[in-house]
């Protein structure tokens, strides 16, 4: 029986097809003897390109307007939303792993082709919300470093595309080291500009409390949506399940549990230092804006300004700086492999990487360059956290197809998810779901 007949018989409406990133499909060696942390040591990197992008300009500007608007509040709502991110993310590699496909594959193989158009059409939509977030955070880090205006910052941001073909062309490893490299940055920044904030501790210690607050308050609630919107990226799902299989793990079942246990690690990891940033993000927000009763800090630009004045320092804006200008390339990179996920997974265009690279760029870039030439410098904070509660309402479309093949014995077999898991995953799948419900009627009830 072949490939495909088997993945007939294993509860898949069509066969796999080609490999998910096929450039640099099993391109990474992996160990088969050695300590378990020398063998583990092969997985590091998936989780952290996932990382990336819960820590994107966007969540900036949405953690900023948290933090100078309601303080340490909702930092249970980052604490929260990155619990569910380690979970959703772990059924990612689950699924790249045991069924040997990304989400968007999966997708397509299992659902009706009208079904398959239609969210292939949401993750586009989640992908351009998320590259208008990322292009224009890079504007704005290039803007406040260099002076480059943002409609010329927009257009620079499309060069990343070629830098992810050289690194690529030197080998996956390359890019991850790049991204790592660029995290690093970013969290020396951010430590030296909190302990430059001096928050209050005890403050910080009850911001990770939860209170009912959060949903009764609607636009504490558009907020919150906000950064569960910035945190669980749908993107991120269709990425992770790609870029584990640059991994070359082997086809057995032992081969497969154990590159799922080291995975899980690499992601978890990767995943409490993303927490670790985006809390920071709004801790200083917090320290510096709400407790000096600048309340209203939305704009990026406007929390860069405000820094050196409000801490005395004036390294502190350079250090911001520094930090978003990282963030955004970081993220543009991690969104253009998405964008070849998801458009190969679901439609199965065969092209060169580098021209699948620019059509997968240019759907994602025209729309975000466009909206930031009209929005311009101003109103770009409001963007930026729209674009996150927009990709919190499509969530959903890539929460439970995902759920719904991981707990699907017929379609993971030995690797099913256990049922903790899966009960687990279907709990944070309907909350997410009765979130974006609320969000909605609240803003369509206040709207009238």
């Amino acid at each position: 029986m072949d490939a495909k007949a088997n993945d007939l018989f294993a509860g898949w409406r069509q066969g796999r097809g080609d490999a998910s990133l096929s450039d640099v499909h099993g391109s990474v060696a992996v160990r088969k003897t050695g300590s378990f942390w020398r063998r583990a040591l092969a997985f590091v990197g998936p989780g952290y390109l996932v990382a990336v992008g819960y820590m994107d300009p966007g969540n900036w500007a949405t953690s900023i307007a948290a933090g100078s608007k309601f303080g340490y509040t909702l930092l249970v709502v980052a604490l929260i939303s990155n619990i569910m991110a380690i979970i959703l993310q772990s059924l990612s590699a689950r699924l790249a792993i045991g069924s040997g496909r990304d989400l968007a594959q999966a997708c397509r193989d299992a659902f009706p082709r009208p079904v398959a158009w239609i969210l292939w059409l949401f993750a586009e939509i989640a992908i351009i919300a998320t590259d208008i977030a990322e292009v224009v955070g890079t504007a704005i880090g290039l803007n406040l470093i260099f002076g480059i205006p943002l409609e010329i910052g927009v257009i620079i941001t499309a060069l990343d595309v070629f830098l992810i073909l050289y690194l690529q062309k030197m080998g996956f490893r390359w890019v991850e080291a790049f991204v790592i490299t660029l995290l690093g940055v970013i969290a020396v920044s951010f430590g030296i500009q909190i302990a430059l904030a001096d928050p209050n501790w005890g403050e910080v210690i009850r911001g990770f409390a939860p209170t009912t607050q959060i949903v009764t308050n609607p636009e504490m609630l558009y907020l919150a949506l906000g950064i569960l919107g910035a945190t669980v990226m749908p993107h991120n799902l269709y990425l992770h399940s790609g870029i584990v299989q640059t991994r070359a793990y082997g086809d057995t079942i032992k081969d497969k549990r154990e590159a799922l246990t080291f995975a899980t690690i690499d992601s978890t990891v990767a995943l409490m230092f993303a927490l670790l940033i985006n809390a920071s993000i709004l801790i200083l927000a917090a320290a510096t804006f709400h407790n000096s009763g600048h309340s209203g800090v939305a704009e990026i630009g406007q929390a860069h300004s405000l820094l050196a004045p409000l801490l005395g320092f004036s390294v502190a804006p350079v250090l911001f700086g520094v930090a978003l200008l990282a963030c955004g390339l970081n993220s543009t990179v991690t969104a253009t492999l998405a964008g070849q996920i998801v458009m190969e997974g679901f439609l199965q265009i065969r092209l060169p990487p580098w021209m699948r690279r620019l059509i997968t760029r240019a759907i994602a870039i025209v729309p975000a360059a466009a909206v930031t030439i009209w929005f311009g410098e101003s109103g770009t904070g409001q963007l930026l956290i729209l674009t996150q509660v927009v990709l919190s309402l499509q969530l959903s479309f890539a929460v439970f197809p995902l759920v719904m093949f991981t707990t699907d014995k017929k379609k993971m077999g030995a690797l099913v998810a256990p049922a903790w898991l899966g009960l687990l995953a279907y709990a944070v799948a309907i909350i997410i779901a009765g979130l974006n419900i609320k969000l909605l009627y609240d803003f369509v009830t206040t709207s009238l």
